[in-house]
């Protein structure tokens, strides 16, 4: 991806980034280009003056003539090896991490995770063993990176939404530490079977969260997870077959791209069901043993969901011998080649003490009359992301409130209507369009001029586009502003959701 200056937070300089996942590192080098391969690399860039690169590597070191030279010593497949050249800097921030960015975001983001990535990687150790990279570095990418994060191994690319200004947004790194073990260390074989990447890294995310900030917080934060697997299957039809672990990816005439398989199935369903083997075995710190077993015993290879399950009956041989991959409604082979919602739910009632008091909290600003003595009562501040984003999401399915609720709202949480924080910033405008709440079209305008994730852009063109004149309006005098500093796929999406022609 070639960005003009424009598309970059300094808005001097030219930069450049790979995305090699799923499979398109074959444009970039020439390689076989399936995660079923493994291989060390090293890698020789010389750049112009002024530019540094950076890869996803054990090591690099700078030579004359603006060469660098890069190795890195352990295997992996093609899509994890990413290359960056820009106008960036470094900075550290734990023994063995630091930040790159551009040197106008360096300080904030320097901010933001000193101290924080050392704390999650140490749990993450205790939990599933050695961190076995050498380094572990996130580079802040310019805001037209249409992508939260990229696990690549040494050096995670993550969006710089992250930087939020009150470290309300750190936790969100979890997931991509958690690739280090599941995904880039073991590595599913084939992209029909993503799950084993996702799904076991969703559960090792979850399970370093619960360590750091307690059960309720993290299934409040699964609750969410669940929420969206529900829309995505609402929207696609249950019995879709892409709603199955186990993704066939047939070659038609020109083969399938296997990013069109890429929803939150491998993501939440493939979390559902490594939950419910944990629930088999039925003791927690018996199945972390069992995770650390397995994450040893296929380091550096690339594995099929056989292979996994298979290993899982090896290790608890009690449970082979009941036949619990056969249990009718709940066998293996039904997880994985079966569409549709996962069989089984992990339990999240303990995070219901944090949802309660934010439904009641969404009822009292949906109510006719405002019971401000009640609201008054309840206090947010201590409130974290998800907490807050579970509130406004009960608040968005009620909208539009009656007149003038919303307008109280944002007067008494400017913590929420003037948050940096994306995710909250992202509830806020829908909440702004489904309300009409002409006097913050602005906040609408603000947030898609200061970054281009997909995530947060596409579902605001929706609701601006589905909305009133106003909005409409609003939609195309944003999107002429802000086209040149979107990444290419989403102009395509944003022109496809304004009737402008453009590729879904």
């Amino acid at each position: 991806c070639w960005l003009s200056p424009e598309q970059t937070a300094g808005k001097q300089k030219p930069y450049m980034y790979t995305q090699g996942q799923a499979v398109l590192n074959r444009s970039f080098f020439p390689c076989f280009d399936t995660p079923s391969a493994k291989f060390t690399y090293s890698a020789t860039v010389k750049v112009p003056e002024g530019f540094t690169a950076v890869m996803s590597a054990t090591s690099w070191e700078k030579q004359k003539d603006n060469t660098f030279v890069f190795k890195m010593s352990q295997p992996i497949p093609s899509y994890l090896i990413a290359l960056v050249v820009g106008d960036i800097v470094s900075a550290e921030v734990g023994p063995r991490s630091r930040v790159w960015a551009e040197p106008c975001l360096i300080e904030a983001a320097k901010k933001e995770y000193d101290g924080v990535i050392e704390e999650f990687l140490v749990v993450g150790e205790k939990l599933f063993g050695p961190y076995v990279w050498g380094r572990y570095d996130i580079l802040f990418m310019p805001p037209s990176f249409p992508f939260g994060g990229m696990e690549n191994p040494c050096l995670t690319f993550v969006t710089p939404c992250l930087l939020a200004g009150d470290r309300s947004l750190v936790d969100v790194i979890i997931h991509e530490i958690s690739h280090s073990w599941f995904g880039n260390l073991v590595t599913n074989a084939s992209w029909g079977e993503f799950w084993l990447n996702e799904g076991f890294t969703m559960y090792a995310q979850r399970r370093i969260s619960t360590e750091v900030y307690g059960l309720p917080y993290t299934c409040l934060e699964a609750a969410t997870g669940r929420a969206l697997l529900r829309q995505h299957m609402d929207a696609t039809g249950e019995d879709h077959p892409l709603n199955k672990l186990r993704v066939v990816i047939e070659p038609g005439l020109w083969g399938v791209n296997p990013d069109d398989t890429y929803n939150e199935t491998p993501y939440e369903k493939g979390y559902c069901f490594v939950s419910y083997l944990a629930h088999l075995v039925g003791n927690q710190s018996k199945f972390d043993g069992f995770l650390q077993a397995y994450v040893n015993r296929f380091k550096f290879q690339s594995i099929t969901a056989d292979d996994t399950l298979a290993f899982f009956l090896e290790y608890f041989p009690e449970l082979k011998e009941k036949g619990v991959d056969t249990i009718p409604g709940f066998e293996f082979d039904r997880w994985l080649n079966t569409p549709g919602w996962p069989p089984y739910l992990p339990d999240l009632s303990p995070g219901q003490q944090l949802m309660r008091p934010a439904e009641e909290l969404a009822e009292l600003w949906a109510a006719d009359g405002l019971n401000m003595e009640a609201i008054e009562a309840v206090d947010i501040s201590g409130w974290r992301t998800y907490q807050l984003v579970y509130f406004l999401d009960q608040v968005l399915q009620k909208s539009p409130l009656p007149e003038g609720n919303v307008k109280r709202l944002s007067k008494m949480y400017p913590k929420i209507s003037k948050a940096q924080n994306a995710e909250l910033r992202l509830r806020w405008c829908q909440i702004v369009l489904k309300n009409n709440l002409e006097a913050e079209y602005s906040k609408v305008k603000d947030f898609l001029h200061s970054q281009g994730k997909q995530k947060y852009t596409l579902p605001l063109y929706r609701a601006m586009w589905g909305g009133s004149e106003a909005t409409r309006a609003l939609a195309m005098e944003t999107f002429s502003a802000t086209a040149p500093q979107l990444h290419v796929n989403v102009q395509n999406y944003v022109k496809k959701i304004l009737g402008l022609g453009g590729a879904e």
